[in-house]
């Protein structure tokens, strides 16, 4: 049977991971986890791209040799994604040998049928980039149009590769397959880029000393880097040693990569030179979005660059997280704001809100209450005969086949929200049937039943989440006293924990962040605290009786999500859930709080004011909030509790 076959781009070894690197990288081990929980054999692909002119230069600026700087900085890759819990299956490097023969073989049989041919080549290059550009792409600031760096001018002779002559069948492959490029808007992206005609692309650079050498012509320098880079999922396969066995893995089924390098390499050269080799095209190329900072993307220069595991071990020091959790819960925030169309903020205070909201109040809290009462009432063993009610397993199963789809159409965020439907709807049914009145009340029974529902849905949970947090997913199997996390289809299987079954004493995996997560750097930075002054207390206003009170009716509500208001500076649209019911409302709070600050967040709402309509959006009740010298601060209960919760 094929090998499932995921692959990242390989990575430029010129600097360190950063998040941009590693969304990519953990989307593939999710995918690949995912794969594997459903029973098929995965082949997971990444590494490193050590042929760049750049990565030569940088070597030479540090005064050292470039083979050692690659060596270096591969082995820092490689660690940076086993610290992230990424189990790849081959960490391919372009310097091996094996690569530089498959690059050298395609080349020769290319030329040798016309495909790449010799000429010169005139124009503006950008060695950041490793691309070249068209002069009518360049303005008079001779830059980069995709990263803005100066661009030097290249007269040189070259072989080309006739990339326009699959310009005509790259087009009709996507409008036939429209699974080949995802999500929709790159498969736009890419087929109005081919529309603009494509032009035969140089993949020789003369003058350069590091790199494969072309073959059999060692006076033209060595091969273009991405010629060569594109090449290493091939290799990978063992496409020249193996013979036709490399179609055990040939062609990926998912190749995953940053959207900027998707419509000019990916989608174009990349699978134009597997129509020239004859070979079959992968199935599916995915490319995802960028993470932004303050509305820019992440660059050295800017200053603005994430270190995955600085963040993760920032959260662990402030939290008291322990370090595999706090990586699964950099993972989790990774994927469950993963860009996909369009591009997304990352922020420490989103990452914070994610985890204190998703992870220590749903995820966690649930865990520890079910089992806390298992060991309250039954001594921490699975009651007698006890059953998951009938609506709430075809709910579970429901929730688990949803999860299915989203994470096969590699749609993490809303794969997640599907998953944590389950920890609301649970929570939901604990707080109608109220096990803990039913023990009052002696029906041990009916409790223990309830309470049953909570091990089996912490059960299915570490299933689904295993591919986003694998330590986690153990982690909630173990509390729970299983031997393993149950496989994809086992997962959904009720009832699978039998009577007496003997439950750890549960221990909290995400202890509650309290403070802001600070980098090291915004650590050291950070100036000292420096106290409020007091201010005079505003005059009471009239007094009004107990009857007057008892009116209002207030409910602790969730914010599931955040949005601005069109045209508004104040306004924030926020989605409720308020213990079952899903509201809107439309709060003044936009000035000084950012929508991916709250998320997750507990807030008291006034849920029986008359509903109003305010810039076209109907706004069912009004969220409490503190008036600081006229900044609304949000007032959150001191631990977590249920949605929908009442205040008295």
């Amino acid at each position: 049977m094929k090998r499932y076959y995921i692959t990242t781009p390989i990575y430029y070894v010129n600097s360190a991971p950063h998040i941009g690197t590693a969304l990519t990288t953990i989307v593939a081990d999710a995918c690949a986890r995912f794969q594997k929980q459903r029973g098929r054999e995965v082949y997971f692909l990444t590494g490193t791209d050590e042929n760049a002119p750049k990565v030569h230069r940088v070597a030479q600026e540090r005064g050292v040799p470039t083979q050692q700087f690659v060596d270096e900085m591969a082995e820092v890759f490689a660690h940076t994604w086993r610290a992230l819990h990424i189990e790849y299956d081959v960490f391919i490097r372009t310097t091996e040998a094996r690569h530089t023969r498959v690059v050298s073989e395609v080349f020769r049989r290319l030329r040798e049928q016309g495909d790449i041919y010799k000429g010169s080549y005139q124009g503006w290059y950008c060695i950041a980039c490793e691309t070249f550009f068209a002069s009518s792409k360049i303005d008079q600031s001779r830059t980069c149009p995709d990263c803005s760096k100066p661009l030097e001018w290249r007269d040189e002779p070259c072989y080309y590769f006739r990339l326009s002559a699959y310009e005509a069948r790259l087009r009709e492959h996507i409008l036939a397959n429209p699974q080949f490029v995802q999500p929709e808007v790159r498969r736009n992206e890419t087929l109005g880029f081919i529309g603009e005609g494509l032009q035969d692309v140089a993949v020789s650079r003369t003058g350069a000393d590091w790199g494969v050498p072309v073959p059999d012509d060692p006076d033209s320098g060595v091969v273009y880097v991405w010629f060569d880079a594109l090449l290493n999922y091939l290799t990978a396969t063992g496409w020249l040693e193996r013979g036709e066995n490399y179609l055990d893995t040939w062609p990926p089924d998912l190749q995953l990569m940053g959207k900027d390098i998707l419509p000019r390499f990916h989608a174009t050269i990349w699978p134009a030179m597997l129509m020239a080799l004859g070979l079959p095209l992968p199935e599916r190329l995915y490319g995802h979005g960028w993470w932004i900072v303050n509305q820019q993307k992440m660059s050295k220069s800017l200053g603005n660059v994430y270190a995955p595991l600085e963040v993760a071990q920032s959260l662990a020091q402030a939290s008291g997280c322990e370090q595999p959790y706090a990586i699964d819960a950099f993972r989790y925030y990774l994927l469950r704001e993963m860009p996909t169309d369009s591009d997304a903020e990352f922020s420490l205070e989103g990452f914070e809100a994610r985890y204190n909201g998703d992870l220590a109040n749903d995820l966690g809290n649930l865990l520890h209450r079910t089992l806390s009462m298992m060991h309250r009432y039954f001594g921490g063993r699975v009651p007698q005969d006890a059953r998951v009610d009938a609506s709430i397993a075809d709910l579970f199963a429901q929730q688990a086949a949803r999860v299915t789809e989203a994470f096969e159409a590699v749609d993490y965020p809303r794969g997640l929200r599907e998953a944590w439907q389950i920890i609301g709807a649970v929570n939901r049914y604990y707080d109608e049937q109220a096990p803990w009145t039913l023990m009052k009340q002696g029906n041990a029974e009916r409790a223990g039943q309830v309470l049953y529902a909570g091990l089996i849905a912490a059960r299915l949970l570490s299933g689904l989440i295993e591919p986003v947090m694998p330590q986690v997913a153990r982690a909630i199997a173990q509390q729970l006293n299983l031997s393993a996390v149950p496989c994809w289809s086992d997962a959904t299987v009720m009832n699978a924990i039998p009577s007496g079954h003997l439950l750890q004493e549960p221990t909290p995996i995400f202890p509650r962040l309290q403070t802001k997560t600070k980098t090291p750097t915004e650590a050291q930075a950070a100036p000292a605290a420096t106290p409020t002054p007091l201010k005079e207390p505003k005059p009471m206003p009239e007094p009004i009786t107990i009857d007057d009170f008892k009116r209002l009716q207030i409910r602790i509500a969730t914010i599931k999500a955040a949005e601005p208001v069109p045209k508004s500076n104040k306004l924030l649209k926020l989605t409720l859930d308020v213990g079952g019911e899903e509201r809107t409302i439309v709060a003044g709070i936009a000035e000084d709080y950012a929508p991916d600050q709250i998320v997750g967040k507990q807030i008291p709402v006034l849920v029986n004011l008359q509903p109003a309509l305010i810039r076209g959006i109907v706004s069912e009740g009004m969220m409490l909030a503190a008036d600081v010298d006229g900044k609304a601060v949000l007032l959150h209960p001191d631990r977590a509790v249920p949605s929908g919760s009442v205040v008295r």
